[in-house]
């Protein structure tokens, strides 16, 4: 089986974003890959016109923290999608499990309740190097993946 590129995408698709506007919460945490998603998000949209002036980025200490970093952005009327960037990396404790079942479900529950749509970009990765390979190595760049599901969502 052969290695796949996530980010591959139709772009007939995908709808132009020139009057959208979007937030977009990073985590400083990883900030190697998280600069790298960002990098490949904010690209994306602007390669379907949205403008730079609409694309407003938001930075939050850790992981755990875009829960309510996007929670605050989905309480401002202007956005028409919010995408969370982060990345959790495996290490020797149960650290990884707890964050990521708690992220998840604070991610699941403002989707579930937010009048915006909310888009989860948190790799959760066993090593560096398979975090690198999802932030613009050969498995794509998740933030360009996101960046195609904001604008796609903001248009349902």
């Amino acid at each position: 089986m052969g290695t796949r590129n996530f980010s591959n995408y139709d772009r007939t698709k995908v709808p132009n974003a020139e009057n959208m506007c979007f937030g977009i919460v990073v985590s400083e945490r990883n900030a190697e890959i998280t600069k790298a998603l960002l990098d490949g998000a904010v690209k994306t949209l602007e390669s379907f016109d949205a403008l730079p002036e609409n694309i407003h980025v938001k930075y939050v200490p850790g992981t755990f923290e875009l829960v309510y970093g996007v929670h605050q952005m989905t309480l401002n009327d202007g956005y028409d999608a919010v995408i969370a960037i982060g990345a959790v990396i495996r290490g020797e404790t149960p650290h990884f499990d707890y964050m990521c079942q708690g992220i998840t479900a604070g991610f699941a529950q403002l989707n579930a309740t937010s009048k915006v749509p909310i888009i989860f970009g948190v790799l959760t990765t066993d090593t560096l190097e398979q975090a690198q390979e999802r932030s613009g190595g050969r498995l794509g760049n998740k933030g360009e993946e996101c960046a195609v599901a904001a604008i796609k969502m903001a248009k349902f």
